[in-house]
């Protein structure tokens, strides 16, 4: 059998370690034992931690139909539901298909005027010299972006208070996998503890905001009839094209709760962590500035500008490589595998990553470093197709990848045509492995008129 197993007390000496810095911990075991570590967490249950991009090819798509998404996906689903990010089976796959349409190249290029409008608005209240804390107006400028191109929502006065409840429900959701019950009890993360009814009402935020959406909607109508609206009509008006059926009210909730959570929290991270290297590499700046300059000459960008921005993307790239927001991929086999020589069994979880496989030293020449030439057209060829994957790989790649692409280039794009956002002296943002990749506490930065 390939790879390094550890033992049961190896396992167990190793658990405060990955609870403190999963990330760190990750590290540790690909220096220490290489591509491919085999550790119990359970009785009868192996946790496979697997660091190439051809383990990722492997998992993701050779053999897809054989790895469910494991039991660590499960406490999200007190969050978004069943929605595409939970969901699996047939049902995943008719609600894939029903939204698939919303997100073709077509309708992503719709939206960025969206994109560009709210990154107008939000810089048209900066001032020169002015402090911000970059997380929570990262968050709030997604938010909106996300509120008015999917579901025609003006959601500005709800994001002062998304942002609290997603930080407390990320910490619930920690809390809950990383407790031993949870590896030996199936449903522990439904058991009514203080922490999950702190959750519930926090929850019950985020819900008051959906079903505002949704009965704003019903009053009013669709948005221009043609069957070309917004993700909400689309959602409310879809038919399965083999059953004929439409989505329930609670499939439709569910997916407005995965897109408004999920669509809103990736791309604020990525701004975040963007505007943050910029910072400390000046060089990277000063020719993304040089591109955005000279591409739009002063006037808004649209998404047909997109392309033409080559270094802008390559930023947005880069930074995705290094804080990629799903960190880590988990799966569950269903019947025996093996990959790279370690015997799957049925029933055990692998880990496939992202953060390992961006910087894995064969793929990656200096890894650890902030470089966007990597993205270049002519850099990039010849480049294992599975090693950088920061919207997740095969069927189950994120259906909204090129949205967010697009809506982080245009908003990087808007904020350097006028600003130039600083870290505070002394602040190095660390990143924090939640469900998402967010960085560890406050980020504030100074905004600087060009």
């Amino acid at each position: 059998m390939g790879g390094v197993r550890l033992t049961g007390r190896e396992a167990l000496a190793l658990l405060p370690y990955a609870r403190r810095d999963a990330l760190a911990f990750y590290a540790e075991l690909l220096a220490r034992h290489g591509d491919t570590v085999s550790m119990p967490v359970a009785p009868r249950t192996k946790f496979h931690v697997l660091s190439r991009p051809e383990h990722v090819a492997h998992v993701l798509v050779g053999n897809q139909a054989n790895y469910l998404k494991a039991r660590t996906y499960r406490p999200l689903t007190e969050v978004v539901g069943n929605g595409l990010l939970t969901s699996e089976g047939e049902h995943w796959a008719r609600q894939r298909r029903l939204v698939q349409p919303m997100f073709s190249r077509r309708h992503v290029v719709s939206f960025g005027g969206d994109m560009a409008s709210a990154a107008t608005r939000a810089v048209d209240t900066w001032a020169d010299d002015a402090r911000i804390e970059a997380a929570t107006t990262m968050s709030a400028l997604a938010l909106d972006v996300v509120g008015r191109a999917l579901f025609g929502a003006d959601l500005t006065g709800d994001a002062a208070g998304v942002a609290p409840t997603m930080d407390l429900l990320m910490d619930r959701m920690i809390r809950v996998t990383s407790n031993p019950l949870f590896w030996i009890t199936p449903n522990y993360h439904e058991w009514r503890t203080p922490n999950r009814r702190k959750a519930d009402a926090a929850k019950a935020r985020l819900d008051a905001i959906v079903d505002r959406m949704i009965a704003d909607r019903k009053r009013r109508g669709s948005g221009d009839g043609d069957g070309d609206g917004d993700l909400l009509d689309m959602l409310l008006a879809a038919r399965d094209a083999e059953s004929g059926t439409a989505m329930s009210e609670q499939q439709v909730r569910d997916e407005l709760m995965t897109f408004m959570v999920a669509g809103h929290e990736t791309t604020a991270n990525t701004l975040v962590w963007t505007f943050s290297l910029l910072s400390t590499h000046p060089e990277a700046r000063r020719r993304l500035e040089s591109e955005v300059d000279s591409v739009l000459a002063g006037r808004v960008p649209d998404a047909d500008d997109a392309d033409k921005l080559e270094w802008t993307n390559a930023v947005v790239s880069e930074a995705l490589r290094l804080y990629p927001p799903a960190w880590t991929l988990e799966r569950e086999a269903i019947a025996d595998d093996e990959v790279d020589g370690v015997r799957i069994r049925a029933g055990s979880m692998v880990a496939t990553p992202p953060w390992l496989v961006h910087r894995h030293p064969e793929h990656w020449t200096n890894p650890e470093g902030f470089d966007p030439e990597r993205f270049l057209p002519e850099a990039a060829r010849g480049r294992h197709k599975f090693a950088y994957l920061p919207f997740g790989g095969g069927r189950r790649q994120c259906v909204g990848s090129g949205f967010a692409m697009l809506e982080a280039v245009l908003i990087l794009a808007v904020i350097t045509q006028r600003y130039r956002l600083d870290l505070a002296p002394g602040v190095r943002p660390r990143p924090d492995p939640m469900i998402t990749l967010r960085p560890r506490g406050k980020v504030p930065m100074t905004v600087r008129a060009r």
